[in-house]
């Protein structure tokens, strides 16, 4: 056989499927933390600086025991899913307009790209001074983290609608408003939840950087609480709450994608 034929790809009938090893993610989870849990009992990790896996949970079942960890979870994503939602519905109305007018393209697009790179906690301090340092300023704050991504997804997921697909429509004679709910929404969809998986990360961040700074309650403030008291059997525990509840969003959006999506 050449060589050439030994490198050529066969062929699929089916093309590329994308599919997923449910096992795999499991496996790795386990292998990581097996291999943490020993290298703790053989002293290959200092106990002070990183303890072992077995240890951080008992520190998360304090907690939940003691009920501070409800307290500080629930703080946080009433924070998260306010500044979220406003940040979304602003973003994609003003993405959705710069993707159609023509005007709001000119106007919103250098002032977004502008504005996009600021290190939006750098502006929590301001926001403090204009709402006071309870809770609109921390909202504020996750707002507009979310607010910029998501206009730049929105803007692109419409801008990308192929227009041969919106030419056919006003062929037939179909209205503005149709064109704009049967042909763009659906075709721009997509690259939105795309957005809204960048976003939701955001938000995260953007939660524990503003309850490190200002806030007694939280999951940030209970970090920064662990690390300058030296627990840092409770301050991983925090860091693995994070991760879980970031995993718990990105459950929630795929299961908003197969609804919404469903259609693909």
């Amino acid at each position: 056989m050449s060589e050439t034929a030994k490198n050529t790809i066969a062929f699929r009938g089916g093309g590329f499927v994308p599919g997923t090893r449910r096992w795999a993610p499991w496996l790795a989870f386990i292998v990581i933390i097996a291999c943490w849990e020993i290298a703790s009992q053989l002293r290959w990790l200092p106990a002070l600086f990183m303890p072992a896996p077995s240890e951080v949970a008992q520190a998360l079942h304090a907690l939940m025991v003691d009920g501070k960890l409800v307290a500080h979870i629930l703080a946080s994503l009433k924070r998260i899913v306010s500044g979220w939602i406003l940040g979304s519905i602003a973003g994609v109305s003003l993405g959705f307009m710069m993707g159609i007018f023509v005007l709001a393209r000119s106007v919103g697009l250098p002032i977004v790209s502008a504005l996009f790179p600021i290190p939006k906690i750098a502006l929590l301090p301001l926001f403090i001074l204009w709402f006071g340092i309870g809770e609109p300023s921390k909202v504020a704050t996750i707002a507009l983290g979310v607010f910029f991504p998501t206009v730049v997804s929105a803007f692109s997921a419409v801008d990308n609608v192929p227009r041969n697909l919106i030419r056919m429509a006003q062929s037939f004679g179909l209205s503005t408003r149709l064109i704009v709910f049967k042909v763009i929404l659906p075709g721009a969809m997509p690259g939105i939840l795309a957005g809204f998986r960048i976003s939701s990360s955001i938000a995260l961040i953007l939660v524990v950087a503003a309850e490190m700074i200002g806030a007694d309650t939280g999951i940030g403030a209970f970090v920064l609480a662990a690390g300058n008291l030296m627990q840092i059997d409770q301050l991983i525990a925090g860091v693995v709450l994070l991760s879980l509840l970031g995993l718990g969003v990105s459950a929630l959006l795929s299961f908003a994608e197969k609804i919404v999506l469903r259609w693909r």
